[in-house]
């Protein structure tokens, strides 16, 4: 099962950046998940779903490697930069209502493990429950000031996705994995900003 996103690479970079220079200093731990949220994944929608997964194994993540340096990144930083990448999709046999109450769990968790939120500001609660098309959610985690941690939800009538990569990553360094091994495209039209504090 695959998603068909758009992406335009000046928007996600523009939204890493602006991301990674809003959390300067605001937290030096690990990018921890909050507890229990591959359950809130799954509770997320009103309905059962087929549900596939992986991770990134070494050949994949040295894959993932090769494209930092094909970047400008130096071999021996790349080596580093990433350390995990998990995809879960999720398929619905009818289109999913996205309970409000569970998103805002969802929501509340990642604030409290200190991470921060980015909506697309052009998408309204209905539109969040019930999507017409795919609308994207972006966590992100620093350490200092590089990216610890990126989470990518996106949702759609029928699919959902869940990317999670634990990283040691300059904003712009994200760029380079945009669109490859089941890291989603951002949509062009989308306006990622960061949700009201608490959100």
């Amino acid at each position: 099962m695959k998603m068909r996103l758009r992406f335009a690479l000046p928007t996600f970079a523009l939204l890493a950046a602006t991301a990674c220079a809003s959390l300067i200093g605001v937290s030096t731990a690990s990018a921890q998940q909050p507890a229990g949220i591959q359950n809130a994944w799954t509770e997320l929608a009103n309905q059962p779903a087929s549900h596939t997964a992986f991770s990134f194994d070494r050949t994949m993540m040295q894959v993932a490697q090769a494209l930092l340096e094909s970047g400008g990144m130096a071999p021996e930083r790349a080596a580093a930069a990433l350390t995990g990448i998990a995809v879960d999709n999720y398929h619905y046999s009818e289109p999913a209502f996205y309970t409000p109450e569970a998103m805002s769990a969802i929501i509340a968790s990642y604030h409290a493990a200190g991470w921060k939120h980015l909506v697309n500001a052009n998408q309204s609660p209905e539109s969040s429950a019930q999507p017409r098309g795919p609308i994207t959610d972006l966590w992100l985690h620093n350490s200092g000031p590089n990216i610890s941690g990126v989470v990518v939800l996106t949702r759609s009538p029928r699919d959902m996705s869940v990317i999670q990569i634990t990283c040691d990553l300059r904003p712009l360094d994200l760029v380079h994995l945009s669109g490859h091994f089941g890291i989603p495209k951002v949509d062009p039209n989308a306006v990622m900003v960061p949700a009201p504090d608490g959100r």
